[in-house]
């Protein structure tokens, strides 16, 4: 069972922060100019805050686990929140091939979450 003190969970929701903040900026950055007074928004305070939130989440997650394991988890779950979210929020359908290897990835999440 993955609780909220677990390392998969806060690899989970690390990775969700980091995912949801990479939305936000890429719905405001579409409209604003790569200038001062774009960082200067509250859309990107909030950006700035959620990557700091999970910036706490992964060096926990290091002080943790072994550095392999877990790029090897953040990585894979990376792929596999953004190709949900991207399906579910963005509309974007992959190629059959990308989400063959979708399907690896979660394979390959499964494999090192459990691993010892």
């Amino acid at each position: 069972m993955v609780g909220a003190k677990s390392p998969l969970f806060i690899i989970i929701v690390t990775q969700l922060l980091f995912t949801t903040s990479d939305l936000i900026a890429r719905a405001n950055m579409r409209s604003h100019p790569f200038v001062l007074s774009t960082f200067l928004n509250w859309w990107f305070l909030l950006y700035f805050l959620i990557r700091q939130v999970a910036m706490f989440g992964q060096l926990y997650i290091f002080s943790q686990l072994q550095v392999g394991k877990t790029m090897a988890l953040f990585g894979a779950s990376s792929i596999i929140i953004v190709n949900v979210l991207g399906f579910l929020l963005l509309g974007e359908i992959l190629s059959r091939q990308a989400y063959i290897g979708v399907v690896f990835t979660v394979i390959a999440f499964i494999v090192m979450a459990y691993s010892r």
